[in-house]
């Protein structure tokens, strides 16, 4: 085997970590709703204003289809404050 001429690459100064460039993805908060909860309560809880229960609302429109009518044991998506 010939021996190898050209120089190798000097990685000493070269750190650890991720390599890609996509952010970072924070796990979504989630809650399960239990028995004589409503979206306003949970708003309440969860951001400190019942007002805010329509946020809760248009992220979880795919398994809640009225704001009125949610169920014990539904798993909520819960945006970021």
């Amino acid at each position: 085997m010939p021996e190898r001429k050209e120089p190798l690459p000097d990685f000493s100064d070269v750190q650890s970590g991720g390599s890609s460039t996509a952010p970072s993805a924070s796990p979504a908060r989630t809650h399960t709703v239990v028995k004589g909860e409503s979206l306003s309560k949970i708003a309440k809880r969860v951001y400190g204003d019942a007002q805010q229960w329509r946020r809760i609302y248009d992220a979880n429109r795919d398994i809640v289809s009225d704001p009125d009518l949610i169920h014990p044991g539904q798993v909520l998506k819960l945006p970021d404050a």
